[in-house]
């Protein structure tokens, strides 16, 4: 972490700051512990406090621990949460630049963003540059989750192929599985098929695909595992996470919810699923912010690549409530006929 801490330095000297913040998610204790741990070193050394390093600058580092809202990832909503408001996200503008935290100009970067400005600044931009592609340098921090053999993180250099992201360092699949779909930036990300992890894994390439890089975790589906299961979780855990506060958001994920419901269960129709597919269109761009819209494009992204897996699980499911409700009736007639 202290590399990260170097990062912020020379971002709040840079911006002209003296008091500078790290949010944390709740969740992530043991992460916090360690940061505060390092934080105290830095500030034992002189590298923050008053007249850090002998000079004229003082500056102040706060590890903030949130309550665990997925939705404060959203800048303007970090920027509540740290106020010790709940974490809604604000209309815009003004943005945080003008008019952040309590009501000051602020500036917002992602960790890894700062973590990579001590060895900028230490080895040259050419030096970053010399790494990855004209238009996505340097490395990235790959999280791969799901069905690999070997989960983790990952440094890699942009542009690398994603195969051997997930064969190479993951392991791929589990013996005798095969890659339906991955989600290359996070569970926000629109799926991609098995074909395209020829594609370079950078952010210009994953945008041509039709998906983004984004936060870069890759989440890997095999065949074993229903596209409809996959669908409903990513709903479920965006209408967990909605403030609720945009009509789009807060409706369009719980009639998500529901109507993939529906399709798990054999209720639904095909009808059912082109209506589904039209109102995640309808979700995108026209929330407060772009959680409502991290819902939308995978599942839209998802009924339209497996369409007719959709429409085959409804059928199959429908069969299987028909067979449950025969052997049911079958199994109560000895008791009917004693009555």
């Amino acid at each position: 972490p202290h590399q990260l801490i170097e990062g912020v330095i020379i971002g709040a000297v840079a911006a002209g700051a003296n008091k500078t913040f790290i949010y944390i998610r709740g969740e992530y204790a043991l992460q916090a512990e360690i940061l505060d741990a390092a934080i105290a070193q830095a500030y034992e050394r002189g590298y923050l406090g008053s007249r850090i390093l002998g000079s004229s600058w003082d500056i102040d580092l706060v590890l903030h621990r949130g309550a665990g809202a997925y939705i404060c990832g959203e800048e303007s909503a970090l920027l509540d949460s740290l106020e010790g408001n709940r974490g809604n996200p604000r209309l815009k503008p003004p943005f945080p630049a003008n008019q952040g935290l309590y009501q000051g100009p602020t500036l917002i970067n992602n960790v890894e963003t700062l973590s990579n400005v001590p060895l900028v600044i230490k080895n040259g931009a050419e030096w970053f540059r010399s790494m990855g592609t004209e238009k996505s340098p340097g490395t990235k921090v790959v999280s791969v989750s799901g069905n690999v053999q070997r989960p983790g993180n990952y440094e890699v250099e942009l542009g690398i192929p994603a195969r051997e992201i997930v064969y190479g360092l993951a392991g791929g699949p589990p013996d005798g599985r095969t890659i339906k779909c991955w989600f290359p930036g996070g569970s926000s990300a629109p799926v991609l098929l098995e074909e395209d992890l020829d594609r370079p894994y950078d952010f210009e390439s994953m945008a041509d695909a039709g998906s983004m890089l984004g936060s870069g975790s890759i989440i890997v589906v095999d065949d074993s595992v229903p596209i409809v299961a996959v669908a409903l979780r990513v709903a479920e855990f965006y209408r967990h996470e909605s403030c609720g506060k945009c009509v789009p958001c807060r409706e369009g994920t719980n009639w998500t919810v529901k109507m993939l419901e529906r399709v798990d269960s054999g209720e639904a129709t095909p009808m059912d699923i082109e209506i589904a597919a039209q109102v995640q269109t309808n979700i995108i761009g026209n929330c407060l912010c772009v959680l409502g819209d991290s819902m939308a494009m995978p599942v839209g992204s998802m009924i339209e690549k497996f369409r007719d897996e959709f429409e085959r699980h409804i059928a199959e499911a429908r069969t299987r409530a028909d067979r449950m409700s025969v052997e049911a009736g079958v199994a109560a007639e000895p008791h009917d006929a004693a009555a």
